[in-house]
């Protein structure tokens, strides 16, 4: 295949850098797979982000990220504001530059942005490149010049750098100019084991700075890469922006190999509002959260809920006295509002929850309770009675909305339950046979008894709750076809005494979703049929409550 060369020179990027490497460095984490489809769909996501590079993979290497380039230059990916980024190696030792097969596959690919990943650490040259200190720099600078040359941009991914400089500051050092003086636009200072800790970044950086200086290259741009096996990932990027650097590379919700990399989603967020950085306008860091959440769920590895700014527990609240701070003024427990990064505030409902986390989560559901001390009151010792038997509201709002809805008197009853049972019986054939039926005496949402004959569902399933969940809907459908419309995607089970063996209370959580609705409900028993009853029969009232049956 022959060689594309870009006409004219691309010209470095000015400003500060946010490089994002999820789709490449990103991909390695385990359990997490992109096909080609995904790579573009998670490459437009980012350019909605506004980082500056998106690095797409590594061509000539991987047939995948191949095809990712070809699509991508065949007009399947337009960005707006990011740079595509190809990544790949220097020239292997001993082959002349202009016929290694992967530095061609890098012009190939057409991206107007090359990075290129350069051993930096003597021990590496000789015992895994197995070449000597002066072919590596060979390598480098071939490698840079003859990209340059074809009019690219080149970024060197100064691999295993910090550990390299402890070793041997020189010839790490020499690495870089080699890099630089060869055109490279940026030099990035790699964390590759993810062993530093901040002070040691802003000290090495503090010393690299003045050598480069001494040596006339004090104009270098440096960036960094870092991984998060000390847990420090972003407060070293963060030390290392502090010593001067100008470009920082990430991955989208500290994806990565081992521990994951520097989260960009935080990085983005703590430059912009706390380092004063401006590198997005402020409506697009108010869509970071959704960015985070929408790429969560293409690669199938959601945002931890605990993450930074787009987790779902960034602000949420539990504390009784936290509540109340925040009842007067939301800063005194939040360090930013919310909706800066596209979140929200988010109250927690538990046994610790006094009036004002009442007052507040009734607030977030829709409901005005500030004029109802009573209530309030009643309501905080009703959720702390029920907790202490097993009960948790943490996760399940949507009971916590019906059990609002009980104490003031506006619950709808959509039938009254006459009796239910599930049975199960080993059959003639070996196999085990579940059957459960359920009875219900129709009503109106305001619970008066309609004239209608009973509802009367039997159903059989692959164990006693599922033959529960099938019986309830078919009785339910008689009158409410709209409960075929949800479905039931996750059930969880906790034995909340172990202690007590079989005889302990077990606590269900179920999430269901129907209706553009999402929500869970918790049921709790002395055993898993009787818990999951009640939190199915929640999910349905729920549901058909909020679909304004």
């Amino acid at each position: 295949m022959p060689t594309s060369v870009t006409p004219t020179p691309v010209a470095p990027r000015e400003g500060f850098h946010l490089y994002d490497t999820t789709l490449r460095d990103g991909s390695q984490q385990e359990g997490l797979t992109l096909s080609v489809a995904d790579k573009l769909a998670v490459a437009r996501l980012l350019d909605e982000l506004g980082v500056t590079y998106i690095e797409g993979g590594w061509p000539g290497a991987i047939p995948r990220d191949t095809e990712f380039f070809a699509r991508a230059a065949a007009g399947e990916l337009e960005l707006a504001h990011a740079r595509l980024a190809a990544f790949g190696a220097t020239r292997k030792a001993g082959v002349s530059v202009t016929e290694d097969p992967q530095v061609a596959a890098l012009l190939d690919s057409q991206a107007p942005t090359v990075t290129l990943v350069a051993k930096s650490d003597l021990r590496h040259v000789t015992q895994a490149l197995r070449t000597t200190g002066e072919e590596n720099l060979a390598m480098v600078r071939d490698t840079v010049a003859h990209l340059v040359a074809a009019g690219r941009e080149v970024f060197v991914d100064a691999e295993h750098f910090f550990d390299g400089y402890r070793h041997d500051a020189d010839y790490t050092t020499s690495v870089l100019l080699a890099a630089h003086e060869a055109g490279a636009a940026g030099l990035v200072l790699c964390d590759t084991n993810g062993g530093m800790l901040p002070h040691q970044v802003t000290e090495v950086i503090t010393d690299l700075t003045a050598r480069l200086t001494a040596a006339g290259a004090g104009q270098a741009r440096l960036g960094a890469h870092t991984h998060d096996d000390t847990g420090c990932a972003v407060a070293n990027a963060l030390a290392a922006v502090h010593a001067g650097i100008t470009h920082v590379q990430g991955c989208v919700n500290g994806y990565g190999e081992r521990t994951g990399n520097a989260n960009l989603i935080t990085l983005m967020a703590d430059l912009q509002l706390k380092m004063d950085l401006p590198l997005v306008p402020e409506e697009t860091l108010a869509d970071s959260t959704r960015i985070a959440q929408t790429i969560g769920e293409i690669v199938n590895l959601p945002v931890n809920s605990r993450a930074p700014y787009a987790g779902t527990s960034a602000f949420a609240h539990k504390a009784g006295l936290h509540a109340s701070a925040i009842r007067v003024d939301p800063d005194l427990y939040q360090h930013i509002d919310p909706r800066v990064v596209g979140n929200d505030m988010r109250m927690i409902i538990s046994d610790m929850a006094g009036r004002a986390s009442i007052e507040l989560k009734g607030r977030e559901l829709g409901f005005d309770l500030q004029a109802e001390p009573e209530l309030l009151t009643r309501l905080a010792a009703t959720v702390k009675q029920r907790e202490a038997v097993g009960y948790s509201y943490e996760a399940a709002d949507a009971s916590f909305e019906l059990l609002l809805l009980d104490e003031l008197g506006r619950v709808p009853s959509y039938s009254r339950v006459e009796s239910w049972r599930a049975t199960s019986q080993l059959g003639r054939d070996g196999q085990l046979e579940t059957e459960a039926t359920v009875k219900l005496v129709p009503q109106d949402r305001d619970g008066t008894v309609l004239p209608s004959a009973r509802q009367v569902a039997i159903a059989e399933g692959n164990g006693p709750v599922h033959a529960l969940d099938l019986a309830l809907r078919g009785a339910l459908r008689q009158a409410h076809p709209e409960v075929d419309d949800f479905e039931l995607q996750d059930f969880k089970v906790r034995i909340l005494d172990s202690q007590h063996g079989t005889d302990a209370t077990t606590r269900v959580l179920v999430r269901t979703a129907g209706r553009g609705l999402e929500f869970q409900t918790v049921g709790v028993g002395p055993n898993v049929i009787e818990a999951s009853w009640e939190a199915i029969y929640d999910a349905y009232t729920y549901g058909l409550h909020k679909s304004g049956v």
